[in-house]
């Protein structure tokens, strides 16, 4: 799938840097790992569509990593 020359793949990963550059303009941190979060599962996505998995595995590593710390301060870390 083409649209005025960009792929699906493509879009999704513009789709990707957006929400990530969006969560950084979050003041509320929990809605900040939120959309965050979309990102992130957005570019692990773009990482599996990829032409080979060995340019698309950096990319899965990385936000699964960010994902995973996301998650962390989100659900598993008590504040005080």
């Amino acid at each position: 799938m083409e649209l005025f020359g960009i792929t699906g793949t493509e879009y999704i990963g513009y789709l990707a840097s957006f929400m990530v550059l969006l969560s950084f303009t979050m003041k509320d941190v929990k809605k900040l790992r939120l959309v965050n979060m979309t990102g992130c599962i957005l570019f692990i996505i773009y990482g599996f569509l990829m032409p080979t998995l060995r340019i698309g595995l950096p990319i899965i590593i990385a936000n699964a990593a960010i994902l995973l710390v996301n998650l962390y301060y989100l659900f598993f870390k008590k504040t005080t």
